[in-house]
């Protein structure tokens, strides 16, 4: 596995030198955008709106658009000066319960690995969050962006949990907030029961993804009864039209060289028909 960031984990002058790799992986559908009429990928380009040209990456770059319409666009040395003292480090801003947060704050999460040096601080660190019950808030830049994140100890590996600023949450303003709902206490009673004899301990490997599931039958069954279509690559498909228009020079060449031989053979029969003809009047003369 790769790592997606080197750094360190800094609070004052504790640091711990760490690796982190993400956490999860997301399980696709494993379906791309095809041409339905014959199976071909459907690709995405880069067009400029201006005057429809595909833009290469290399003049591809970042830009902020101003109110009036005007864009402010910023090269990648801008960028890159801009100051994020949290580009090499996890910087450790306080401690706080776990359950204080909530978890529409979370983001993504990364396993993080300590470097040989920094293994005997790496598990003093995670020995010390779990017999206090807390978790680290912390400051980390991932992708030239700096993000609010956690760390907390899950079977003993510390995981960075990033975390959405608050001004990034949205509030909620549906009618019904505002409305005076009539629940009556006897329903909500009944459903809290109902509630408490199917509780149980939370088990995730009892859980399947029965769409994915049902996709891959689907998918397996089509390609068994050979509903499958043969997409020809770029690189196939520009042989096939060379061989296409290589065919049609050769069949009009044949063509042109058969209606000569026809003009010849006429001409030839045209003049044995007239030599004939001399004969015969010759012939008629004697």
């Amino acid at each position: 596995m790769r790592a997606v960031w080197k750094g360190t984990i800094g609070y004052g002058d504790f640091a711990v030198p760490v690796r982190a790799y993400g956490a999860v992986s997301e399980q696709g559908t494993g379906l791309n955008l095809v041409h339905t009429a014959d199976g071909g990928r459907i690709r995405h380009r880069r067009v400029c709106e201006i005057d429809g040209a595909e833009v290469p990456a290399a003049e591809v770059g970042k830009g902020a658009v101003l109110p009036g319409g005007s864009v402010v666009v910023l090269t990648d040395d801008d960028v890159d000066r801009l100051p994020l003292p949290t580009a090499s480090g996890i910087e450790i801003c306080g401690f706080a319960p776990m359950e204080q947060i909530d978890p529409i704050y979370f983001a993504r999460s990364y396993h993080l690995e300590p470097e040989v040096s920094g293994t005997r601080a790496y598990v003093l660190l995670s020995e010390a969050l779990q017999q206090t019950g807390k978790v680290a808030v912390v400051k980390v830049a991932l992708r030239q962006r700096e993000t609010l994140g956690v760390l907390r100890v899950r079977d003993q590996v510390i995981v960075l949990a990033t975390m959405h600023w608050p001004e990034e949450v949205r509030t909620p303003d549906f009618p019904f907030l505002h409305e005076d709902v009539d629940v009556r206490l006897p329903d909500v009673r009944r459903a809290a029961e109902m509630i408490d004899r199917l509780a149980g301990d939370f088990e995730p490997g009892r859980y399947t993804d029965r769409y994915q599931e049902a996709l891959t039958a689907l998918v397996e069954a089509k390609a068994e009864g050979g509903e499958v279509a043969h997409p020809a690559g770029p690189a196939q498909q520009e042989a096939v039209t060379e061989l296409l228009s290589a065919l049609g020079d050769s069949g009009a060449a044949v063509r042109r060289a058969r209606a000569a031989a026809r003009e010849a053979a006429e001409a030839k029969a045209a003049a044995t028909r007239a030599a004939r003809r001399t004969r015969d009047a010759a012939d008629a003369r004697r």
